[in-house]
């Protein structure tokens, strides 16, 4: 007979979400009678078919005081020092799975790491062909100065932060995977039921899977035949890796759902910065897949904006800022900063001010986690915080000028050490040269050049690696943005 199980994500130390029901579930006989203890609550059900059980718990008060979850059936489970706070779910690419050890400067930030109402779970990496009901054995962990160093950094500082700011337990879910695409995150069905989807990402999987395969086969065969002459290859094994669409949503978010959750934050793009112009709706598309199927309504849902970076050309910083270009960097940013205004509850950490040229993983993560934290502090919890910086609103031509208006102003905008740099200006001819621009009040910007008489267009930041200095007086940069609607160098061609 079985025993009553739970899922891994049910553990001694975890955190239960404050406000909202609590699904607890997991599998046991058919027909078993399961009851769940929590406080002064007590719920009973049966198991189904399937084995599969659940019950809800009505919504809990936040409490740091140590608790006992107790799931009963045939066998006993007893979870001890459970708190009830904010738990938010932490996934992306590298830049998201960058732990805290291997950062700038982390000692002391490892060192003052003890806070019982900072909870920890780290999803093991697992791709799977169809969504699992269970991630690999994990477990939650009280946030120390043993358990923080191979956490993802970004998610404990978004968490320490937020938990100092609310005064109530947080628990982070980290889930990530570097590299990762954002089509692996999403499932099946909504990729399917898109025909842009279908076509340019199952299909073309298919496609380069078999061509791979192919490939591998060939190149065995060949070996085979030297190995039989007493010869070896000169030439290098065809590689096989690739990302499976919808391999880590299969793997490592389904398995998490239905858990009660406040939100989710997102440091990803890089890997889909080829296909920018793609991701100004898959990106959407991914963030309505969550939360239609942790149905929960539209929680938050925080994301990092691409750093710059030079894409290892190792040149200097006048090489870089010598003319005004494209940019396939500059257009997925755009696309992140469309969707917070295309999707509701949504906001952006914007660290223009923290990349370096020659690495993609920059080593500056707390800055990443703190603007996260005041993103979390206004949208998710309707705190008066300054959380975002400059957001272009629009632009008037006055003559040779172009008067720039923006929003998060805050006290008001400011240029960070010295004049504005990194606006760019076009005339009909669309061509960018690089402009003078000026402050002027509170929330404008005054652009012009010699070289262009009837200003079309504007481009602030439009870079892989953007030398930029707009800031408002909270310290927070303005997002990189365009006037224009030129067409994007990532468009399908």
């Amino acid at each position: 007979m079985a025993d009553v199980r739970l899922p891994a994500l049910f553990s001694s130390n975890m955190v239960l979400q404050q406000g909202k029901p609590v699904p607890v579930w997991g599998w046991a006989n058919q027909d078993e009678e399961v009851t769940v203890t929590f406080g002064d609550q007590k719920q009973t059900t049966k198991a189904g078919g399937n084995g599969r059980w659940e019950v809800k718990l009505t919504p809990l008060k936040a409490s740091s005081t140590p608790a006992k979850l107790v799931v009963a059936g045939k066998n006993k489970i007893e979870l001890d020092n459970v708190v009830v706070g904010e738990v938010w779910i932490c996934s992306g690419q590298s830049n998201m799975e960058w732990s805290l050890r291997i950062t700038h400067e982390p000692a002391a930030a490892i060192a003052s790491a003890s806070n019982p109402n900072i909870r920890l779970f780290t999803v093991t990496k697992t791709k799977a062909n169809d969504p699992l009901p269970d991630v690999l054995e994990a477990d939650w962990q009280v946030s120390s100065p043993e358990s923080v160093p191979n956490f993802s950094a970004v998610a404990y500082y978004f968490g320490r932060d937020l938990q100092k700011a609310l005064g109530v337990p947080v628990g982070l879910i980290h889930t990530s995977w570097g590299g990762s695409p954002a089509e692996v995150w999403i499932k099946d069905s909504v990729l399917r039921a898109n025909d842009e989807y279908f076509n340019d990402i199952l299909l073309k999987y298919g496609d380069t899977y078999k061509w791979q395969q192919a490939e591998v086969r060939k190149w065995d065969q060949e070996a085979e035949l030297l190995r039989k002459e007493g010869k070896r290859m000169t030439r290098q094994r065809p590689s096989t890796a690739m990302w499976k669409p919808s391999e880590l949503w299969n793997g490592m978010i389904a398995p998490l759902v239905p858990f009660a959750i406040k939100g989710a934050i997102w440091y990803q793009g890089e890997s889909n910065a080829g296909r920018a112009e793609q991701y100004r709706h898959l990106f959407p598309a991914m963030i309505q897949n969550w939360r239609s199927d942790f149905g929960q309504g539209d929680f938050p849902f925080l994301f990092v904006q691409l750093a710059p970076w030079d894409k290892n050309r190792k040149r200097s910083i006048e090489e870089i800022t010598a003319t005004p270009g494209e940019s396939d960097w500059a257009e997925l940013r755009e696309a992140q900063l469309l969707a917070t205004k295309k999707v509701a509850k949504t906001g952006m950490a914007v660290i223009t001010d923290y990349g370096d040229k020659d690495d993609i993983h920059p080593g500056k993560k707390e800055p990443v986690g703190a603007r996260l934290a005041l993103a979390a502090r206004k949208i998710a919890y309707g705190q008066d915080v300054v959380h975002s910086g400059p957001i272009y609103k629009g632009m008037e031509v006055r003559g040779k000028e172009v008067v720039l208006s923006f929003d998060h102003i805050g006290g008001g905008l400011e240029a960070r050490e010295g004049d504005l740099k990194s606006f760019a200006i076009a005339g009909p001819d669309k061509k960018f040269v690089w402009a003078k621009a000026r402050l002027e009040g509170k929330d404008k910007v005054i652009v012009s050049a010699d070289a262009v008489s009837e200003p079309t267009a504007v481009r602030y930041g439009w870079a892989d690696f953007p030398v930029v200095n707009l800031f408002n007086k909270e310290g927070l940069p303005a997002s990189p943005f365009r006037t224009d609607d030129f067409p994007m160098t990532t468009a399908k061609k």
